[in-house]
């Protein structure tokens, strides 16, 4: 497990956020949620927890029906919707779940669009952004095929391109939802170390994950939603333990330690979990 430095400072913060669709229907209901410099944070839960609808909420794509997402310029913390849009585009960047191309562009057009945030849109792009596209294609290994148009590759090539154009962009914090999904375990492994030295630039990510495993090896800290509400938060270890796992999850887990890593294998349904909900 990588643990953040206690002295990192808030970047951003949700207080008490509620988030309805319709009346009567309520997504996630008063969460609160802080992302420190530094940090790699999980959000985990079963399907229908409300894990993407908080990352929306966070990064500023949906308002909260209540509470307030802040962040920290320049010192003091202000309302994420009351910062004006280029500027919240340079420091918050949203990584869809399953994110793909729809026209075909090059490569290496698709990642410099991670720099049109800090680009007047008379100015071409500067040797700088150059700079920027290009370390973030070495970063994700995507180099190799930049020329190439996006609709031609796979999903999960599609899924590092889509990577690499969050990179560019150098945000103070990702959000990505999903992002290990349409990948092999080699690719996996490398997102997951991108999003960890993202965080380490003083920095942050939030990442929504489904396999409990690799949120045990990356994060630092996490956030467990169950039903729409947060049903506990910390380190992997205080989260991902069997009596967490059997009542949110509804499954009997063999959790172990591997070095100094927590490893989680799901080993059984428990077949009364859907029966008391």
């Amino acid at each position: 497990m990588n643990t953040a430095s206690n002295d990192n400072s808030l970047l951003l913060t949700g207080q008490q956020l509620t988030f309805r669709v319709e009346e009567g229907i309520t997504l996630i209901r008063d969460v609160t949620v802080d992302i420190n410099e530094g940090e790699l944070i999980g959000l985990i839960g079963p399907n229908g927890a409300g894990k993407s609808t908080l990352l929306r909420v966070l990064s500023g794509i949906e308002t909260p029906s209540d509470g307030c997402v802040s962040m920290t310029v320049s010192g003091s913390l202000k309302l994420v919707s009351a910062l004006a849009v280029r500027e919240r585009a340079q420091k918050l960047s949203y990584l869809v779940q399953g994110a793909k191309a729809h026209w075909p562009i090059e490569v290496e057009q698709m990642i410099a669009l991670g720099r049109l945030p800090f680009q007047k849109w008379w100015q071409p792009a500067s040797d700088q952004d150059q700079e920027k596209v290009i370390r973030a294609m070495r970063l994700t290994e995507t180099l190799s095929y930049r020329k190439r148009l996006v609709t031609s590759l796979s999903g999960g090539e599609q899924a590092l391109v889509m990577m690499a154009r969050v990179l560019a962009g150098e945000p103070e914090i990702i959000f990505a939802d999903e992002p290990v999904s349409t990948l092999d375990p080699y690719h996996q492994l490398h997102v997951m170390e991108l999003l960890r030295e993202h965080a380490r630039e003083a920095k942050s990510a939030v990442v929504v994950l489904h396999d409990l495993s690799l949120a045990a090896r990356f994060c630092d800290r996490i956030y467990l939603m169950n039903e729409g509400e947060l049903f506990c938060e910390g380190s992997p270890e205080r989260v991902l333990n069997q009596q967490n796992m059997a009542c949110v999850y509804g499954v009997d887990s063999r959790i172990s330690l591997v070095g100094q890593r927590l490893s989680i294998s799901p080993v059984a349904r428990l077949r009364d979990h859907q029966q008391g909900r």
